[in-house]
């Protein structure tokens, strides 16, 4: 059994080395929330709310995550015992929605059950690569021959392009002319109507690794529509909140792969849940990011282990986007692959002091 001692939430403020512009939003600094879960014998488990300040991705945010885990969440861990950390998922299910803050202490949970076991959290959760190949993202904010030179150079296995609609090809062909064949994808984060079908039909030349949401998060249909009619993959974001989610996408034929990112999905028991599906299915997997610092990007590295995340995920080095991490060992890309940390949990060591340095609010919640 998992017995907590206390539980610290601090609202953390980094900026970036660039401003991250998709066409739904621009982020300057990443306000984000870090979750300490403390057990009776001092050890300590991390994880980290990706919402934004803004509800421009989801509809939660840096504030209603700090509130449901100040007046839900965690009061609600008084009342039940904890024998292992996919426990959480049945214990918060009585709450709505808000799967950002519910991961962000059942990923906590899982660091410190792995330290507790003595094992790191890609052997707890059954991973079975040392290393996992990396992808990263370009901005609309990014000079983007000049950044797909610098990261060609670092062997990036994968290129998402963040895109304005109709000028898809004219993006696309100047990174191409920069990193020769290099599988490339843009992310069309959902900003494209049913009228736009055709527009992306003819983009089907382009020989890109896939096209991502370019649908709203709701819409099934549509994503099978144009999946019928492409030959160019078709992988859903927002759309996949939850197992059952990815279960009716899989079951409907609306996406080629599905990108799994913890926050969006719960935490790593329905992102478990999404992998027994999609390797029953032979669906590829590729995890997400959402400009975690490093104590969420250790959490992604350690989910795209699994066996079927087969495809290079957004899973940059901590330079990409911070002057200075907030953890001791810095993740770094070498011939375009990221190694797993082998220490227990997920195994990176966090900066106190910057971390500390960098708080503008935190509450403590005892048991």
């Amino acid at each position: 059994m998992i017995q907590l001692d206390q539980v610290k939430v601090r609202h953390v403020s980094m900026k970036l080395k660039k401003p991250f512009q998709t066409v739904n939003g621009l982020v300057v600094v990443r306000d984000t929330l870090i979750v300490e879960a403390y057990d009776r014998d001092g050890r300590v488990g991390y994880g980290e709310c990706v919402a934004f300040s803004d509800p421009f991705y989801s509809p939660e945010t840096t504030t209603t995550a700090w509130d449901q885990l100040k007046n839900f969440l965690l009061p609600m861990l008084n009342k039940k015992k904890i024998n292992h950390p996919k426990d959480l998922h049945q214990i918060f299910s009585s709450i709505q929605g808000h799967q950002m803050a519910k991961a962000s202490i059942e990923t906590a949970i899982w660091d410190l059950y792995g330290k507790q076991q003595d094992k790191t959290l890609k052997d707890v959760i059954g991973g079975v690569r040392d290393e996992v190949e990396s992808g990263v993202v370009l901005s609309l904010m990014d000079d983007i021959e000049k950044q797909a030179e610098e990261y060609n150079k670092k062997g990036y296995k994968r290129y998402k392009l963040k895109v304005q609609k109709g000028q898809e090809k004219e993006t696309i062909e100047r990174v191409q002319s920069v990193i020769g064949d290099r599988p490339i994808m843009f992310d069309g984060n959902g900003m494209y109507e049913p009228e736009d079908m055709l527009h992306l039909t003819k983009l089907d030349d382009l020989n890109l690794l896939m096209i991502e949401q370019p649908f709203r998060s709701d819409d099934f249909y549509y994503h099978h529509q144009l999946k019928s009619q492409m030959n160019t993959s078709i992988s859903l974001d927002e759309t996949i909140k939850s197992e059952h989610d990815a279960f009716q996408a899989i079951e409907l034929g609306a996406c080629d792969n599905i990108n799994v990112k913890l926050g969006r999905v719960g935490g790593y028991q329905q992102a478990i849940q999404i992998h027994h599906f999609a390797k029953v299915a032979k669906l590829p997997l590729w995890c997400g990011g959402m400009l975690e610092t490093g104590i969420g990007r250790a959490h992604n590295v350690a989910l795209a282990t699994l066996e079927q995340f087969t495809l290079p995920g957004d899973l940059s080095e901590s330079s990409r986007y911070w002057e200075e991490d907030i953890i001791m060992e810095p993740f770094t890309v070498k011939d375009g692959k990221v190694k797993v940390p082998t220490k227990p949990g997920i195994g990176v060591t966090v900066n106190e002091k910057l971390l500390k340095k960098r708080t503008i609010r935190d509450f403590t919640h005892n048991f």
